[in-house]
């Protein structure tokens, strides 16, 4: 039945079990870290209630209504009030509520509460997904609790949360819980070379750095990924020599050149990951958890000389830097104080 998504088997044979016993909840919460699958499942499950001609309960994957399940069209607008609505999928009985820049926005969830009452078009369910669901604010969420206490018998909501335990409490006590672990390293690799045709070396460097995230592993350009390593590395590598200010110095004034200005963060995580795997060989000499592994021989050259290096405080100096960026800090000055602290000046 969800024989194509990766990962989570546990939620396959919860999901199953829904379906093949004809009592899937009338609302439920899909949580777990950003990529893991949720919206997939989520998808899955509604082709389930909408099929035409379904196999072994399961979705067909073929007919019109699981083609057209799957068909969004989201606008590219920076007006809000073109957020303040239910969009509707191919299908006409799946639907998507998405948040407008950080928030899921009340009239969204209105119009999600008049639609809920009608009676499907095509289908024998109408299904209603709240995508990023933690976004909503209090007006929001308590709006949607009269559609969660007392959902129509053909209405399923489901929501979508990375952070769950930003939900109100009342919005989770009315959903039957879902949560979704990381994928398996070697099933997101497995699922690269086959799927998307990454060459191995790739798919083995993607797969480790996308810390059980399918999502963020489709996405990684490996190429650029590299390049943009390559100067971190020199940051490290000065550090770990504590000689080199000048060279990180001038790295810091890359960083935050307006080429790589929207990159800031993701080159903090890869910084954060480069640390990570120096203490790691440092520590216990152990490669198989290295995240750089095709740096490996490099890294554990730097773990040996790295004698006076003090990583825990440069990973949290690294994590005061991501907290900083909410309050608008001035990214180059943080970047040179980050810096010179590695330096160990």
């Amino acid at each position: 039945m969800f024989e194509k998504l990766i990962g989570n088997a546990h939620i396959k044979e919860v999901a199953e079990r829904f379906v093949r016993g004809g009592r899937v909840p009338n609302s439920l919460l899909f949580a777990g870290d950003e990529g893991v699958g949720k919206r997939q499942f989520a998808l899955e499950l509604a082709r389930t209630l909408v099929c035409t001609d379904p196999q072994d309960l399961g979705a067909c994957g073929r007919c019109s209504a699981c083609v057209r399940a799957g068909q969004f069209t989201f606008p590219n607008s920076e007006k809000g009030d073109d957020f303040d609505r239910v969009f509707s999928s191919g299908h006409p009985d799946v639907g998507m509520v998405i948040p407008f820049r950080r928030n899921v926005r009340i009239g969204a969830i209105r119009h999600l509460e008049k639609e809920a009452n009608y009676s499907p078009f095509e289908a024998r369910a109408r299904v209603f997904i709240i995508d990023d669901a933690e976004k909503m604010a209090d007006p929001a969420a308590n709006a949607l609790l009269k559609t969660l206490e007392e959902p129509p018998a053909s209405t399923y909501i489901f929501l979508i949360s990375s952070r769950p335990d930003s939900l109100l409490p009342t919005i989770r006590s009315r959903c039957q819980l879902l949560r979704f672990a990381p994928v398996p390293t070697h099933e997101i690799e497995r699922y690269l070379i086959d799927s998307r045709q990454f060459i191995t070396e790739e798919a083995t460097l993607a797969a480790r750095l996308a810390r059980g995230s399918i999502g963020r592993a489709v996405s990684i350009n490996v190429e650029q990924f590299r390049q943009r390593r390559q100067m971190l590395l020199e940051v490290v590598t000065a550090a770990v020599s504590a000689g080199g200010l000048a060279s990180m110095l001038r790295v810091s004034e890359d960083l935050n050149t307006a080429k790589n200005k929207e990159n800031f963060e993701e080159n903090l995580d890869i910084l954060e990951s480069l640390i990570h795997d120096i203490w790691t060989l440092h520590v216990s000499k152990n490669n198989s958890r290295v995240v750089n592994s095709d740096l490996t021989l490099i890294l554990s050259n730097l773990a040996l000389e790295a004698t006076h290096s003090n990583f825990p405080e440069w990973l949290a100096d690294i994590e005061k830097l991501r907290g900083d960026l909410a309050v608008n800090v001035n990214r180059k000055v943080a970047t040179d104080a980050l810096f010179v602290a590695m330096a160990g000046i």
